[in-house]
């Protein structure tokens, strides 16, 4: 029971660190928060905070898979501590992690990107994602941009 409780555990932290950072995220997180609230309904609001702090190291990191590594550690223990106190905990976990994993094998996830620019002194942004951006210079030195969205 207990290898069954451990590899459980651990693909549901690779499930949970694989989707930070993904539009999968709120969902997965909503059903991780819902699964410690079963067994401790006041840990909700403290969990979903580490959830967040490492989703957002995730998303700010520049090797988010090594921070994915780590977490998955971490995750792992957690849920490997939770399963052992609430075995019923088992099925919604093991569904949870078969979404995550399908959403992932159907291409149906994508990553997030959070982009943020600034300008100052008199300064122009110019910025687009998942693209290229165009500027040419027009008559009387107006700028025209032609964002290129790259790929359909």
């Amino acid at each position: 029971m207990s290898d069954e409780l451990t590899l459980l555990a651990e693909a549901g932290a690779a499930a949970v660190v694989a989707a930070m950072a993904t539009d999968l995220w709120q969902g997965t997180r909503d059903g991780v928060l819902g699964l410690f609230r079963r067994d401790a309904p006041d840990s909700a609001a403290p969990l979903g905070a580490r959830l967040d702090e490492g989703a957002a190291l995730v998303r700010t990191s520049a090797a988010p898979d090594d921070v994915r590594r780590a977490l998955a550690g971490i995750w792992s223990r957690e849920l490997h501590e939770l399963l052992r106190r609430d075995p019923a905990c088992r099925v919604p976990l093991a569904r949870l992690t078969a979404e995550v994993d399908g959403a992932f094998a159907s291409g149906r996830a994508a990553v997030v990107l959070e982009q943020n620019n600034t300008a100052r002194d008199s300064g122009t942004v110019f910025a687009v994602q998942h693209g290229d951006i165009h500027t040419t210079r027009g008559a009387g030195g107006a700028t025209r941009q032609d964002p290129d969205d790259g790929p359909q």
